[in-house]
């Protein structure tokens, strides 16, 4: 009787304080654990570098909208900006690093060159969300094969368990996020494909080989 009543009071207590604990949370840190929840849905297991993610808080943003030039504020007006980071674009052609911004709105996802937006992929036409088991920072976002897109994205992020879990949050497409092994085919435009490589090495690099693939040390 005494057993039996001892376990029926331990699941009571641990519902008492899973209930206080909940209960104090503030606002930003209940987000924070929302963010972190998916964040080990996609990646834990799978990618190099999650475990030291953990103790790392994703920030609201890592640039502020007045940080954006005004000309691309016009032109995104209406939408709702939640979250800016610098990244580095790598051309589907010829594989060049490029400085961009990428902009998360509430409905959409824009690569931006200073005044300029280079290209608009809307959420719901995502096809997808692909980056490696390694360590590095690559993210390829996946578009349809039509006339208004330029082809597949190819982004390197210096925090990409962040734009990822941000990026699958706003698209609701957590479940179009792969993690691949070895290599991945992406989408060059007008029918045609590329390969990318993930290797490992002494040093990380990104760089056009002799076979024209894009290979990521």
């Amino acid at each position: 009787f005494l057993t039996q009543t001892s376990e029926m009071l331990r699941k009571i207590c641990v519902r008492n304080l899973v209930r206080k604990y909940c209960r104090g949370l503030t606002a930003e840190r209940k987000v924070q654990l929302q963010q972190k929840v998916v964040t080990s849905a996609v990646f834990s297991g799978k990618k190099e570098g999650y475990l030291e993610s953990l103790s790392q808080p994703f920030p609201d943003t890592r640039l502020k909208e007045n940080d954006l030039n005004p000309k691309v504020l016009q032109l995104i007006r209406g939408e709702n900006i939640k979250y800016v980071t610098p990244v580095i674009k790598y051309d589907r052609n010829g594989f060049k690093a490029r400085e961009r911004l990428l902009v998360l709105t509430q409905s959409s996802a824009y690569v931006v060159e200073m005044a300029k937006i280079k290209q608009k992929i809307e959420y719901s036409t995502l096809k997808g969300i692909s980056t490696s088991n390694l360590s590095d920072g690559i993210v390829v976002i996946h578009v349809p094969d039509d006339n208004k897109q330029k082809g597949d994205v190819i982004l390197q992020c210096e925090h990409v368990f962040e734009v990822v879990t941000k990026l699958c949050i706003l698209a609701n497409k957590q479940s179009a996020v792969k993690v691949v092994k070895g290599s991945l085919r992406f989408r060059v435009g007008s029918g045609k494909e590329g390969t990318m490589v993930f290797t490992v090495g002494p040093e990380p690099q990104v760089f056009k080989d002799k076979t024209g693939q894009l290979t990521v040390v």
